[in-house]
């Protein structure tokens, strides 16, 4: 059996879980929300939910980690978590998809249909995947104006979870579609996290961001020195 400790930092939470692979409950879980702060309160969450663990750090087998897309900074705090705790333990780290964990509870509670994830990007704009039945990845990862992403997705019904989902759902209305959000939430469950990381393989899957676009604060640009030829 698998062990896994799943982490969540590239959205407005800071989420952990440990999961063993054939549970249908997580061994120990914490969730806080936050929209500032995830550096200082990662690994204090960690480590108290590791001290609920029996065996702690040494049962586990498999360290998983939000990859984005998400917030630029959440994103590279959790990556360099997952990394420096699987380094640590000799352990294998594995990357997931925010989108994909929005979408997986969707997928396995209906068989027919389109899925779609999407994330407010803000100004207009989701991240945004979709996915037909069985997982099937329709859309891969991207950032598209809403009315875009409406697009692709056609006029049947489409089930969406996400923070921008409901932007999906308004701009749809607007031309009859039918989108329903099944879920709004700012940030995707753990347990799917995790559940997502157990079914990784390491190989395909790796610990490394996907942003898809800037980050909003870009480093000031260096002034220029004039210098005297004299």
């Amino acid at each position: 059996m698998t062990r896994i400790l799943a982490i969540d930092t590239a959205l407005p939470a800071v989420s952990v879980c440990v999961l063993d692979g054939a549970a249908s409950e997580p061994v120990a879980l914490d969730t806080v929300a936050m929209e500032k702060g995830h550096a200082e309160a990662l690994m204090p969450t960690i480590e108290r939910l590791m001290a609920k663990v029996q065996g702690g750090f040494a049962s586990l087998d498999r360290v998983g980690v939000t990859v984005g897309p998400g917030s630029f900074t959440g994103i590279r705090i959790g990556v360099a978590a997952a990394r420096g705790i699987a380094l640590a333990l000799g352990l294998d780290v594995v990357g997931v998809s925010t989108l994909a964990a929005f979408a997986a509870p969707l997928l396995a509670g209906e068989a027919d249909g389109i899925v779609a994830a999407a994330i407010d990007a803000r100004h207009g704009r989701v991240y945004f995947s979709a996915y037909g039945p069985g997982g099937r990845i329709l859309t891969s990862p991207r950032i598209l104006a809403v009315k875009d992403a409406c697009r692709l997705l056609g006029g049947g019904r489409v089930r969406a979870a996400g923070s921008g989902a409901a932007l999906l759902r308004e701009e749809a209305a607007l031309t009859g579609g039918d989108i329903v959000v099944v879920n709004g939430a700012s940030a995707p469950d753990i347990l799917a996290v995790a559940r997502l990381g157990l079914a990784a393989s390491p190989g395909n899957a790796p610990a490394r961001p996907i942003y898809l676009k800037a980050p909003d604060a870009l480093p000031a640009k260096q002034p220029v020195t004039m210098f005297n030829s004299s």
